[in-house]
C-alpha cells in the first residue's frame, strides 16, 4: 500500500505548463484515496475550463508510475474545479452567509419534470463531492418529500438566542427542506402571496443551511411572489430553466429567461435543461425516438444566446425512481450518467459565469 507522502512527492515533479510550478505547491491535488483497486486522485483546477487539465492528468499517471513503480495503477483522476465565489469584493451575506452558491432552477410552466431535475442535481453535486443543499420552493406543489421517500418526515426545531432554528433533513448526502414536511400530504396549501412568501422566507433565514458549496431551490412554475421573494432575500448567482423540447413549453421557458434577465431582476441564466429529450428503448439500445420533437431545447439556447446545459431522456425509472424516494442520479444507468454529467456542466457554468460576473445583488424594493 502506498503511503500519501510519497504520493505527494511524485506528484510534485509534476508541473503546470502555465504556471511553472509543480501542481502539489499549486494546491491543485485534493484528495488522494488509495485502495487494492489502485490510486484515485482528485484535481482541483483554479479554473473550470483550464486547457491543460488533460496534460496534467497523463502527466499524473507518469510520474506515479515513474517514481512508484511500473506496477502503480491510477484508477481515477477526478477532477473538481475550484469555486471561484467572488472575482470582486462584496459585502459578506446577512442571510445565508455559509452559502457559496445559489442556484434557481425553474420552468415556465407544469409538468415539464423541474422537481425532478432540481432533485437530480443536488444529488449529483453530493455525489461529486460538493456540498449542497436543496430548498423545495414550490410551496404550492412540493414534491421533494415523495422524490425522498420523506413524506412522513418532520425536521426538528430548536431555539437559538430567541430564534427558531430548523434543522434540515439529511438524505443521499444532501440538505433537504421543503413546505411538504410541515403539512400532510392530503392537504391543500391555501395561502395567499403573502402567507407563502413568508414561510419561504422562515426556511431560507431560520434553515440550518451551515457551509454549502451549493443551495438549490427548486421554484414554482411561472413567475410568481415566489420568484420576486427569493430574488430579494438572497443574491441568487444563476437560474436553470427547465423545458421540454415542444413549442408550448418552449414558449413559457422563453418567458422564465427573460424574467431572470429583466432590468428589474437581473439574474444570469446559466442556461436551459431539456426534459424529456427522446426515448430509447431498452431492446433497441441507440435508437431515438423524439416523442415531444427534437432539438427544441437546442434552437432556444441559441436563440436566447444561453447553454443547452443538458438533454435527460424519457425512462420509466426516473418516474418509478421518483416516486419511490431513489433519484435517478444514484445510479450508474443512462439517466444517472445523464445527470451527472448535468451536474458537472453546472459546476462549470458557475465557475464560468463567478469568474466573469460581479456578484449578484439582492433586488431592492423602493
Amino acid at each position: 500500500m502506498y503511503k500519501k507522502e510519497d504520493i505527494l512527492n511524485a506528484l510534485r515533479k509534476v508541473t503546470h505548463p502555465d504556471k511553472g510550478k509543480d501542481i502539489v505547491t499549486l494546491g491543485m491535488v485534493g484528495d488522494i484515496i488509495v485502495t487494492a483497486e489502485g490510486i484515485s486522485l482528485v484535481l482541483v483546477p483554479e479554473k473550470s475550463n483550464d486547457p491543460f487539465i488533460a496534460s496534467v492528468k497523463s502527466n499524473c499517471v507518469r510520474a506515479l508510475k515513474e517514481n512508484l513503480g511500473p506496477d502503480a495503477v491510477v484508477s481515477s483522476i477526478e477532477v473538481k474545479p475550484k469555486i471561484i465565489v467572488e472575482k470582486m469584493a462584496a459585502p459578506k451575506r446577512d442571510v445565508l452567509p455559509g452559502v457559496k452558491n445559489i442556484v434557481a432552477v425553474s420552468s415556465g410552466k407544469g409538468g415539464v419534470g423541474k422537481s425532478t431535475v432540481a432533485v437530480n442535481l443536488a444529488v449529483a453535486l453530493a455525489r461529486k463531492g460538493y456540498a449542497t443543499g436543496l430548498l423545495d420552493a414550490d410551496i404550492f406543489g412540493p414534491s421533494v418529500p415523495t422524490m425522498f421517500d420523506a413524506g412522513e418526515y418532520r425536521p426538528e426545531v430548536r431555539t437559538e438566542n430567541g430564534t427558531d432554528i430548523i434543522v434540515p433533513m439529511s438524505k443521499y448526502g444532501v440538505k433537504i427542506l421543503s413546505i411538504g414536511f410541515f403539512v400532510k400530504g392530503s392537504d391543500a396549501v391555501i395561502w395567499r402571496g403573502p402567507m407563502a412568501s413568508s414561510f419561504l422566507k422562515q426556511l431560507i433565514s431560520q434553515g440550518d443551511w451551515g457551509e454549502l458549496d451549493y443551495l438549490i431551490f427548486d421554484l414554482p412554475p411561472g413567475t410568481s411572489d415566489i420568484h420576486l421573494t427569493l430574488v430579494q432575500e438572497v443574491p441568487v448567482t444563476g437560474a436553470i430553466v427547465v423545458t421540454t423540447p415542444q413549442e408550448v413549453a418552449l414558449a413559457d421557458a422563453r418567458k422564465g429567461i427573460a424574467m431572470f434577465r429583466s432590468e428589474a431582476i437581473n439574474v444570469p441564466v446559466l442556461g436551459l435543461v431539456e426534459n424529456m429529450s427522446y426515448f430509447e428503448a431498452p431492446e433497441l439500445p441507440g435508437r431515438r425516438y423524439y416523442i415531444f420533437g427534437k432539438e427544441g431545447g437546442s434552437r432556444l439556447a441559441a436563440e436566447s444566446g444561453t447553454e443547452l446545459l443538458g438533454q435527460i431522456p424519457i425512462v420509466e425509472s426516473i418516474c418509478d425512481g421518483g416516486d419511490a424516494g431513489r433519484p435517478a442520479a444514484l445510479g450508474d444507468s443512462l439517466t444517472g450518467n445523464a445527470f451527472m454529467n448535468l451536474a458537472e456542466t453546472v459546476v462549470r457554468q458557475v465557475g464560468l459565469r463567478n469568474a466573469e460576473m460581479a456578484p449578484t445583488k439582492r433586488v431592492e424594493v423602493k
